[in-house]
Parts: structure tokens; sequence; C-alpha cells
């Protein structure tokens, strides 16, 4: 497995190791020594998450002001385009934003630390994304941010309005959102 820090270093890609022939493909999808490490201290995982969504679905920027979560996200269907903003107000990138093309044929992940925005794109006709979480689901302290707040300036790829929750539609812009200190 390789890991690749971002243009925000504390965002990570993993890059695993596919073995393929005529039968099909395996690969280690994760390794927790190997994920410390690239990480340099220890992560717990305490929850997984599956959702599937049609092609202009977006879903975020989701956080937790409380019970802040850790995610390590992937495509299993489909293609995405995933986005991380740093909400920390203490960071050096704070306010800034990455975001990588995830799907099921290259296989590639993100880390995405607590202390950020996290957000994605469906790009295919539909896709099925999983992740593991650090702190359990906490819908008392679930924040948004509005997808297309004009201060972050998200490219995000898509022609139009996306498909959005009520939630969603109705999200904070990023100066008004509570932030991290």
């Amino acid at each position: 497995m390789s890991f690749i820090p971002l243009d925000i270093p504390d965002v990570l890609l993993v890059q695993p190791k596919v073995y393929g022939d005529e039968r099909g493909f395996f690969f280690e999808s994760f390794n927790q020594a190997q994920f410390d490490t690239a990480l340099g201290r220890t992560v717990t995982f305490v929850q997984d998450n599956h959702s599937r969504s049609g092609k202009n679905v977006l879903r975020g920027l989701h956080y937790q002001i409380k019970q802040p979560q850790g995610k390590l996200v992937r495509v299993v269907e489909g293609e995405v385009f995933d986005v991380c903003v740093d909400i920390r107000r203490s960071s050096p990138t704070f306010g800034r934003w990455v975001g990588e093309v995830l799907s099921a044929t290259n296989k590639h992940q993100l880390w995405v630390p607590p202390g950020f925005a996290h957000g994605f794109l469906v790009l295919s006709e539909s896709a099925q994304f999983l992740y593991k979480t650090t702190d359990f689901y906490s819908p008392e302290n679930e924040r948004a941010i509005i997808w297309n707040d004009r201060q972050l300036d998200i490219r995000w790829p898509i022609d139009g309005e996306p498909i959005l929750s009520s939630k969603d539609a109705i999200a904070s812009s990023f100066q008004d959102a509570e932030l991290f200190p």
C-alpha cells in the first residue's frame, strides 16, 4: 500500500497494490499496522458505513463538531469526486480543499482526518461508497457547509445543479459555519 500526502498533507491518498489475472483481482483494502505507520499514530475505527447514490448526487460537505470523525473512504462501484475541506482555524491550510476521483476501477482510498468537512459527487450512473469512521455518528453534532460556497470555490466537475438532500440544500456558508478551533 502507498500513502501519498496531497496538497493538504494531513489528507492521504491510499493506493493499494492490486494483484490481478484472468480470474479477477485481489488487494488488501486495509492494514492497521501500515495505516498507523503512515499516520505516525494509532487510529481506531469504530463504525463502517455504506451508501449508494445515483449520478449527480452530491453528499456533503459534512462533519461533526463534537465527536469529530476521521474517515477512510473508498468506492466499490462507480466513480465519485471526493472533497475534503480543512475547517481547523489553527491549521496552516484552513479553508483550503483537495479533491480526488475515487472509483471501483482505480481502487484508491482517501484518509479524511478529524477536523475536515467531507463530501462527494457521483460521476457515474451510480456509486457505492464505503467508509470507516473513528467515532460514532452523532446526529446532534452533525453540521454541513453548502456545496457551492463562494469562499471555498470548490471546482466540482458538474454542469448545472447536483441532486441534494433537503438538509444539504440549506447548509451553512463557510463564513457562518461552526468550525474547529
